[in-house]
């Protein structure tokens, strides 16, 4: 396989509602796609991050770069590019794994639709669908909360995640318990809002039975997370802390976490994630399938992967109507609370043209119906 061309399409997609976290409030789902064409097939990918870097210190302008001038021209080199070679042939460049993530997974998708092997076979998943959860931003009021938690348990969610922060936690959480019962999985997600010394604050969650609640500290400190899960009792789930498989088992020989988050982006791309979940299940520490608001393009490989055997509790993986009153790939649709891995080549799915081209504000590459430049990498591939 051979890259003949790199294009970066950048979109912008208003989502249906505002999306609250810790790190602030999102209107719309502002990010690239990655698009490779080989001489033997094409691939897609999407770009997990956002404008700003809140989340994570990489942000679209800077990914942009890396790519065009560090990450493609290394892969551009090699003789014939396959996703396996990725990730050595640029790792002399430090981070910016979502940069690289985006890389690996076009050429990943590339390669195996010239195979004609759908994403889901080749990580070795053992299921055709996945329970689905939802993440439920921090909201102006409990009533309001209560309202949206309804919403999305009548549309058949099996787990209910909400975002918490110091002052909207112990109430909110309380409110859900009290309207929904006991019996409803429920967890939270602080995004490394608290500190070490609001330990006991935290505490006060283990009354309300919750599967988990998802770094609650800075990110990368594990001692701390160490410490914290020795004082609740409530299982403590790692997420921006953890970036590759080392990192995961380092946390779990310090007893830092109980659940793992797999972020396929955040950890470099859908080989680490495999990686990390091996580690994990050896361990016999369950992991779920993080998201972080994908289109069409990045749900469709994050449900690949939570088909895998290791994956037994219910991910982020929504459904395209959570987000998005239209997703630029045909939507993925809720069907008695599970959600279906795609069965085509590669990721299975492709952008709509018609879809993609409305909500396209620029395009640097040529993309049909679009139009644009990329010089450098064109010259690098040349």
């Amino acid at each position: 396989m051979k890259l003949e061309r790199v294009e970066v399409v950048h979109v912008a997609i208003p989502l249906v509602s505002p999306f609250r976290t810790s790190f602030g409030t999102m209107t719309v789902k502002d990010t690239f796609l990655l698009h490779v064409v080989t001489d033997t097939a094409e691939g897609w990918s999407e770009f997990a991050a956002d404008p700003q870097p809140r989340y994570c210190s990489e942000f679209v302008a800077g990914a942009e770069l890396v790519l065009r001038d560090f990450l493609v021209p290394r892969v551009a080199a090699l003789p014939a590019p396959t996703a396996a070679l990725v990730g050595p042939a640029v790792s002399g460049i430090k981070g910016h794994e979502l940069a690289k993530a985006a890389l690996e997974t076009a050429v990943l998708d590339a390669e195996l639709r010239s195979y004609g092997m759908p994403l889901a076979v080749y990580l070795g998943a053992v299921r055709d669908r996945v329970p689905a959860g939802v993440s439920v931003g921090i909201k102006e009021s409990v009533p309001q909360l209560l309202d949206d938690v309804e919403r999305y348990l009548a549309e058949g969610y099996v787990r209910i995640k909400l975002k918490i922060e110091p002052g909207w936690d112990i109430e909110p959480v309380r409110a859900v318990r009290e309207r929904f019962g006991d019996a409803l999985p429920l967890q939270v997600d602080a995004n490394t809002a608290y500190t070490l010394a609001d330990a006991e604050h935290l505490r006060r969650l283990d009354a309300f039975g919750l599967l988990l609640i998802e770094e609650p500290l800075d990110e990368n400190n594990l001692y701390g997370h160490a410490r914290l899960q020795s004082r609740v009792a409530t299982p403590v789930r790692l997420d921006e802390s953890l970036h590759n498989a080392r990192d995961t088992a380092s946390a779990i020989a310090m007893d830092a976490c109980r659940v793992v988050n797999v972020k396929p982006a955040r950890v470099g791309g859908y080989l680490e994630a495999r990686r990390i979940h091996d580690v994990a299940r050896a361990h016999g520490v369950p992991v779920w399938c993080g998201g972080m608001l994908e289109t069409g393009i990045g749900r469709a490989a994050n449900l690949a992967l939570a088909a895998l055997p290791g994956f037994t509790l219910p991910g982020d993986t929504s459904a395209s109507s959570r987000y998005f009153a239209e997703d630029i790939t045909e939507p993925f649709v809720l069907a008695d609370g599970h959600l279906p891995v795609p069965r085509g080549p590669g990721i299975g799915v492709e952008p709509l043209p018609d879809v993609l081209r409305r909500f396209t504000r620029r395009a640097t590459g040529s993309v049909p119906g679009l139009t644009g430049s990329w010089p450098e990498l064109t010259a690098a591939l040349d």
